[in-house]
């Protein structure tokens, strides 16, 4: 009887041994099943929100852009090709004018691919070319600006001329370059403030004004638009009524232009913008009208002192424009 005691005594031990490992090796295996369903769950990567990305302000608006810069195309925005020469910021797509990128610009197009011309962006070649940011224009309608935000965060820089500090500033951000902008803007209000001390009074009286022919037609811009905003806002010139009275470019027809009779006149004309019309400005000069101009009679008519594809409000064309009219001005 004892014996037989012992024997369940025993079994019982056994059967409790059991149970209690097989407990402990559910409890591992549940225990490594729930560590291999967290470590194999994905999780969002916030790593690139925190660090890989960055938020700009241009114009009152918010942009998110990659924290490093590097590939940029610009469509459309003929400003920004302007300052990406005075920073020497060099894009990998750029604007093509007839299929050929402008010599203006030769200075950063050198590993650039055409990404179409100044109003038609090559979408699949932008996609291409994989930009970390696009540089568009506001004169782009609203189609254009949701194709081009699929394929990158867009930016559309201001066409508008009093915007030009607020344009190069974007550039720099983005490159990374804002000492270089700041020391182009004091550098440009210093020479501006010379300008206007040696010009105010050799100018005083005279007219001075500034026409861009297209199609062979003349036209005048109002007087914060084209190269007007150096003339009259920067070295405070006398605003030719013409001019005071334009609402945006607008024909100017020779009678208007004897009206206004400029002492100094500076004449933008580009080959491509009057393919019909090559010979407009000696036709200008022929006319008997205006050859009683006094800058005409006076030999006062400088044409194109700056290449004539510059917009007229960005950093670099002020520049140049600013040379120029010293240069010529000052003799």
């Amino acid at each position: 009887m004892k014996k037989k005691f012992f024997f369940i005594s025993l079994i019982a031990l056994f059967t409790l041994i059991l149970a209690a490992c097989g407990e402990k090796k559910e409890a591992e295996e549940n225990s490594s099943a729930d560590t291999t369903s967290e470590e194999a769950a994905p999780t969002k990567d916030t790593s690139k929100e925190d660090n890989g990305t960055r938020t700009i302000q241009y114009l009152g608006e918010s942009y998110e852009v990659p924290e490093k810069v590097e590939r940029i195309v610009v469509t459309g925005a003929m400003e920004a090709m302007e300052d990406m020469v005075v920073l020497d910021v060099h894009p990998v797509g750029a604007i093509a004018v007839g299929g050929e990128f402008p010599e203006l610009y030769a200075s950063v197009t050198d590993e650039a691919e055409s990404i179409g011309e100044k109003i038609k962006p090559n979408f699949e070649k932008i996609l291409e070319l994989k930009p970390d940011v696009i540089l568009g224009s506001t004169k782009f309608p609203e189609e254009v600006k949701s194709k081009l935000e699929k394929i990158a965060p867009t930016i559309l820089v201001s066409h508008i001329s009093t915007n030009w500090e607020a344009n190069l500033n974007l550039l720099a951000e983005l490159s990374g370059k804002q000492a270089e902008a700041e020391k182009v803007l004091t550098t440009y209000k210093s020479d501006i403030e010379a300008a206007k001390s040696t010009l105010t009074e050799k100018l005083q009286g005279e007219t001075v004004a500034a026409i861009r022919i297209r199609g062979g037609q003349a036209y005048v811009y109002p007087k914060e638009v084209f190269f007007n905003a150096v003339l009259y806002e920067e070295l405070g010139l006398e605003v030719p009524d013409a001019i005071a009275k334009a609402k945006a470019q607008e024909a100017i027809s020779v009678e208007q232009l004897a009206e206004m009779n400029p002492d100094y006149l500076f004449v933008q004309f580009s080959a491509d913008e009057n393919a019909d019309a090559p010979n407009a400005v000696e036709d200008l000069k022929k006319n008997p009208i205006i050859q009683n101009i006094n800058a005409f009679k006076n030999d006062q008519v400088f044409v194109n002192i700056v290449d004539p594809l510059m917009e007229g409000g960005p950093a670099y064309s002020r520049i140049e424009f600013l040379k120029g009219v010293q240069q010529n001005l000052t003799k």
